[in-house]
């Protein structure tokens, strides 16, 4: 049932209570190919992601602040993926796709949560990186363990209080009538577009939101790399400057991945063209996470050498070998 009848000051009304997803409803054979590529990218972003966790908690070579916050990385882009792909993958094969209201309300919630955590994320990596390159004699007391917790408590907390704070506002809105959503997920903006109220208060927080843990988060991420260029030009010899450089090279990659889809989805012309945005939302929602745990594999001697151990079982023998077994 997508509506429901009731009556407020002796008059109908009625009240959406499951939203359509509309995705490629149109390309039965495109949802057919993206079922399979999305299945395929979404194992791999799971399986990627999970094993740099999984390393970095079993070789105590990668219990440092950058590999910390590698792994609140991995953990956000499984669960950002998770909030909406598997339901996305049962509705390609789908002849309609529904979702219910407080099920769409949850979905928008952690999708922008994520998002926006891994927006201040990668400025707390970048403060890192900065600390690393420009302060190595005080790396060890500046970014101790209380300090990267309590940035992590940071990133985490401000990414949820948005999306609490649009969530609940964005809920709070008449929705009447209109109930399909021009999306393959419950986006904020295509939500807004079903509204039946003002949504003036929505547009301008989201723009606030945007403006606060978007574009602040890359102008810090901007302002580090030029202090960690300038102090990498100072280190006399080749050898030292690009072993300087290496140690943020993966991460600068995922920043100019991530801001790169980013920017070209949300600020270039809109087109008549829907269907290609929403293919562009699907490689900026499915395939950018799962390069992450490529790119960190291909750039960090530190996580080439933890894979080849695990996959040798000397980390999990020396795991063990802590706990003997008392008989």
């Amino acid at each position: 049932m997508r509506w429901m009848q009731t009556e407020t000051n002796g008059e109908n009304q009625t009240v959406v209570t499951e939203f359509v997803l509309l995705g490629f409803h149109d390309h039965h054979k495109l949802e057919v190919v993206l079922f399979v590529l999305c299945l395929g990218i979404y194992s791999m972003n799971v399986l990627g992601n999970a094993l740099l966790i999984g390393l970095n908690m079993l070789d105590p070579r990668l219990h440092t602040p950058m590999y910390f916050f590698l792994s609140n990385l991995a953990l956000i882009d499984i669960c950002g993926t998770s909030s909406f792909v598997p339901l996305m993958l049962v509705h390609f094969l789908e002849a309609q796709s529904t979702i219910s209201f407080p099920g769409c309300a949850l979905q928008m919630c952690l999708t922008l949560a994520l998002g926006s955590t891994e927006c201040v994320l990668l400025a707390m990596m970048a403060c890192d990186r900065y600390v690393a390159i420009c302060q190595p004699l005080r790396y060890s007391e500046l970014m101790n363990q209380q300090t990267c917790m309590w940035m992590a408590a940071v990133t985490w907390g401000a990414g949820f209080a948005n999306s609490l704070l649009q969530s609940s506002l964005t809920w709070s809105l008449p929705f009447c009538g209109h109930n399909i959503i021009n999306h393959f997920f419950c986006e904020i903006l295509a939500v807004l577009k079903l509204a039946c109220g003002d949504i003036s208060l929505n547009a301008l927080l989201l723009m606030t939101a945007s403006t606060v843990l978007t574009l602040a988060p890359l102008l810090l991420i901007l302002l580090s790399y030029v202090f960690i260029l300038t102090a990498i030009l100072r280190v006399p010899s080749a050898a030292g400057r690009h072993k300087a450089f290496s140690t943020c090279s993966a991460h600068l990659t995922v920043v100019v991945i991530f801001y790169g889809t980013l920017s070209f989805i949300y600020f270039k012309p809109k087109g008549k063209y829907l269907n290609l945005d929403k293919l562009l939302a699907l490689f900026y929602g499915v395939v950018t996470p799962s390069l992450n745990p490529i790119i960190y594999s291909l750039r960090n001697t530190e996580v080439k050498a933890a894979t080849i151990a695990l996959l040798r079982g000397d980390l999990l023998s020396r795991k063990m070998s802590r706990f003997p077994l008392v008989l």
